[in-house]
């Protein structure tokens, strides 16, 4: 199976192709932006085009929420001329007032914000003109290296000491960029072998947690970490924000239906950021980037 990827610098394009060089099954062909021409298109050939998502659309400029939806629109267009399948990743942020329960898959999201409802009538043209699309929404992504790549920006500005603001009072579920990289290979893989399940999909950790409270189980385990390795760093503090005072704002996605689908099992963002930093920490010996304990040259 070949798969043509946008956006070659995206923590999710990383993480797919790191899943690729563990399989003989996939090839990857990267592109450096979202541009597509129906000429490179034909000279790939892929069996599907995976475009990464845009992370933090709420506070992202409206001038680049509108350049990359014109993007997969493009992009849509070139893949219902040459029939190849469409995989569109979006940010949970789309549901921007979030629902008190789970949010199912049927849901589409009504933002007010024009930004989001921008990326929504996009969605909605490529449910209506190109049939053999995946739309997969994800809870917020976390990795250790590339653009978006929330958990590296942490660690860096911890270890630098600067103190982190988050709010105490959005719940969603913080999704690792590896585990969406094996879960959109294996799904793609089934609908190579003739699943035909296409649609929309969510995709996310388990357990529903604050940013502020993730944000500090990070600190905490680095600074276990740190201690145990006998580093001595004053890391950052983490203060918790407010802004929804009379009940959290909930985006928590229901990942039944990849499930069923696809046997897509979530995967505990617990385990995964303890993974990421047991490879941050591999990563810094071998940078020898650690100081030297006492007595030793």
């Amino acid at each position: 199976m070949k798969l043509l990827i946008l956006d070659a610098g995206h923590c999710l394009s990383l993480a797919l192709a790191r899943e690729s060089n563990r399989r003989s099954d996939v090839e990857l062909v990267i592109e450096p932006g979202l541009e597509l021409s129906l000429e490179r298109l034909d000279e790939v050939v892929p069996d599907a085009l995976i475009i990464p998502p845009l992370s933090h659309p709420i506070n992202a400029d409206p001038a680049s929420v509108t350049a990359h939806a014109e993007a997969v629109e493009a992009c849509m267009r070139a893949c219902r001329e040459r029939d190849v399948p469409l995989v569109w990743c979006v940010s949970d942020q789309l549901y921007e007032e979030g629902l008190e329960g789970p949010i199912d898959e049927h849901v589409i999201p009504e933002p007010r914000d024009d930004g989001l409802r921008r990326l929504v009538r996009t969605g909605d043209r490529i449910r209506a003109e190109l049939p053999r699309h995946l739309i997969v929404r994800l809870g917020p992504l976390f990795a250790l290296e590339g653009s978006h790549a929330w958990l590296g920006e942490l660690l860096d500005s911890l270890m630098e000491g600067d103190e982190l603001r988050a709010a105490s009072d959005v719940i969603f579920c913080p999704t690792s960029s590896d585990a969406v990289a094996m879960a959109l290979i294996g799904m793609l893989q089934q609908q190579h072998c003739g699943a035909d399940a296409w649609g929309s999909y969510h995709l996310a950790g388990t357990e529903p947690v604050s940013a502020y409270t993730f944000i500090s189980m990070v600190r905490t385990q680095l600074a276990t970490r740190l201690e145990g390795r006998g580093e001595s760093i004053e890391l950052g503090n983490v203060k918790a924000l407010n802004h929804h005072h009379d009940q959290p704002l909930r985006r928590v996605l229901n990942c039944r239906r990849v499930l069923e689908a696809f046997g897509v099992h979530q995967k505990p963002w617990r385990l995964e950021v303890g993974r990421m930093l047991d490879l941050w920490c591999l990563a810094r010996d071998e940078d020898g980037d650690t100081k030297e304990e006492p007595g030793k040259a």
